[in-house]
């Protein structure tokens, strides 16, 4: 069962992203109109916080929390990614030669701004310990930022190049420095550091066409990914190869959406997973308990959650059940699962 409870509007143009922030207070969306809105709850209202806006110049295709929650990373088909930091309430923003930033009633400024891609940058993630961002990118290539101890500086510690095409979404290992990336190419990959050397450690096949989005489960040891051929897959490692993890296929759901799946989010406190598709629906996977291999059904569907393809699915880490969308409609919406 599934009750909404609130629609979020403000967005001029189609919602690409939504993040929740690690304590599970603020929620962030970004889209086709260049910004980034960070909602907040006031009473039996969500409202927005921030509005940041005027440092893109084209779509902000995706967004991601530090670990630490105390900054932002966005990234743009301009082929950037910013990194907003917390400030001091009321004050006037880092000025550039573009624009400057005020803020509406919250706390963030424009710390820096990370070039290098050559083209749209797809998505953006932040490894457990903070000390490492990945981007990906329409240009075919996986960046590895090293964030120094000060955290204002960010220099590209790898560029990988092992994708054929664009590469659609990087997630980091929720303990370790192992980065997973899928592509166009129907591939995803898995990437380790090795005396200073990040390589391509695994392969993954098995998807027939773009792999969208990809997502841990809260060990570490499995995997999520959701495609263009309406698909999900489970791909498991066992943990003690976790040095050398080796994965495989141990699940494939389908059957279940009429169109592309775009986004897939596995949720750490439930063990719930959650699709969005093309097809205006919200899927709800649980594991069967009872059976002797990996097995999933569904739990729940979200008929016309939108009016439009839904974009993006987020879990609170927080709240047990609460369920954030985002989609081409240009809302953003919170839902409760039970």
């Amino acid at each position: 069962m599934s009750d909404l409870i609130a629609t979020l509007d403000g967005h001029l143009d189609r919602v690409w992203k939504v993040a929740w922030n690690p304590s599970g207070t603020l929620l962030a969306s970004c889209g086709g109109d260049k910004a980034v809105r960070i909602w907040g709850q006031e009473g039996d209202r969500w409202v927005v916080k921030s509005l940041l806006e005027g440092q893109h110049m084209r779509t902000v295709r995706s967004i991601a929390w530090s670990p630490c929650g105390t900054k932002l990373a966005s990234a743009s088909f301009d082929a950037t990614t910013c990194i907003w930091k917390k400030g001091r309430e009321g004050e006037t923003l880092l000025e550039t030669e573009k624009t400057s930033y005020q803020l509406l009633s919250s706390d963030f400024e424009l710390a820096t701004v990370l070039e290098g891609h050559e083209n749209e940058v797809k998505a953006v993630a932040w490894a457990s310990s903070g000390s490492l961002l990945a981007t990906c990118s329409r240009d075919k290539t996986v960046w590895i930022w090293e964030v120094s101890d000060d955290d204002d500086e960010y220099n590209c510690e790898a560029v990988l190049t092992d994708h054929s095409q664009d590469v659609k979404s990087v997630q980091w290992h929720p303990q370790l420095e192992i980065l997973a990336s899928c592509s166009y190419d129907d591939t995803i990959k898995l990437y380790k550091e090795d005396d200073g050397d990040w390589y391509c450690s695994d392969n993954l096949t098995g998807h027939q066409s773009t792999v969208w989005s990809i997502q841990f489960d809260s060990t570490g040891n499995r995997l999520a990914s959701c495609s263009d051929d309406k698909t999900v897959k489970i791909w498991q490692t066992k943990e003690e190869e976790k040095s050398k993890p080796k994965w495989k296929e141990v699940c494939n759901l389908t059957g279940h959406h009429e169109r592309t799946i775009f986004d897939i989010d596995w949720c750490h406190l439930t063990g719930l997973i959650a699709t969005a598709a093309a097809d205006n629906k919200i899927r709800i996977f649980r594991e069967d308990p009872t059976s002797s291999s990996s097995s999933f059904n569904v739990e729940s569907v979200i008929v016309k959650a939108h009016k439009r393809d839904v974009n993006s699915v987020a879990w609170n880490p927080k709240v047990a059940g609460l369920l954030a969308s985002a989609s081409d409609d240009s809302t953003v919406k919170l839902w409760q699962i039970r």
